[in-house]
């Protein structure tokens, strides 16, 4: 279960960013190249939202489409462009299909047309008007482009996401941190206890080495008391006999005079 469990947050949390860069990257793109003659790239790549229905069926309005930088030297009639332009007084970059080349003095110069035009294009471009080639197109997404585009859109797709991954990750940082002082308390507590019971162990060690010093220590006294003893008390002490007291040998007169009294 523990298992299951990470391995879907690591997905979520893969996606979410996954989502979060690819919407903010085209987001950034498509802004970078709404307002003025520059045009981002990524790795040669950039994204253009499909504002009318020129180049219809080929994409139409609404799709977002690709277009990547080119050697104008290779471009041949037929090929898809994007360049720079002025449509209806404004600058604009078109997308439209090369219907002539013509080269003048070493310039090439392009005529263009949409496919669903009647009519090619009035402006003629050269080389230094072209920023890319289109690569391919994705059907509708320039809609949804439109809509990040906005604040609204910012907010709900980049904003929002960001925010609560965000949350998220604080959540996640929160439940690691509380893990991880569990960890180290119950390590702690272990730790504690393992001494404890050292300790305990160690106490008992001394306690029964001062017993058997104790006992060691009688044996000597009772063997020393021993050692004090004359050998004939000893060996009455061990048949249990009391010993006698000893009469004082007499000589002499004193020896008569005691036999005459008796």
């Amino acid at each position: 279960m523990k298992t299951v469990k990470k391995a879907a947050e690591i997905l979520v949390s893969v996606l979410l960013w996954a989502i979060i860069l690819i919407m903010a990257l085209f987001t950034f793109t498509t802004l970078a190249t709404k307002d003025d003659r520059s045009v981002s790239r990524v790795a040669g790549f950039t994204p253009l939202v499909v504002r009318s229905q020129s180049m219809s069926p080929t994409f139409n309005e609404g799709d977002l489409i690709i277009i990547k930088a080119v050697d104008t030297a290779k471009l041949v009639t037929g090929d898809i462009i994007t360049f720079h332009t002025i449509i209806n007084n404004e600058y604009a970059l078109n997308t439209h299909r090369i219907e002539k080349i013509a080269e003048n003095n070493g310039i090439r110069n392009y005529t263009t047309k949409g496919d669903n035009n009647a009519i090619a294009d009035t402006h003629i471009i050269s080389d230094g008007d072209i920023v890319g080639k289109y690569v391919t197109r994705l059907p509708a997404v320039g809609k949804f482009m439109d809509f990040l585009s906005g604040s609204t859109g910012f907010l709900l797709v980049i904003v929002l996401p960001m925010l609560i991954f965000f949350v998220y990750q604080v959540y996640h940082l929160i439940n690691v941190s509380i893990n991880l002082k569990k960890a180290i308390a119950a390590e702690e507590a272990t730790e504690t206890a393992q001494k404890e019971s050292e300790a305990e162990a160690k106490l008992a060690q001394a306690q029964a080495a001062l017993e058997e010093a104790q006992r060691l220590k009688a044996e000597a006294e009772a063997k020393l008391a021993q050692a004090g003893e004359t050998p004939a008390e000893a060996k009455l002490a061990q048949a249990g006999e009391a010993p006698t007291e000893a009469k004082p040998v007499q000589t002499g007169e004193a020896a008569a005079q005691e036999k005459q009294a008796d």
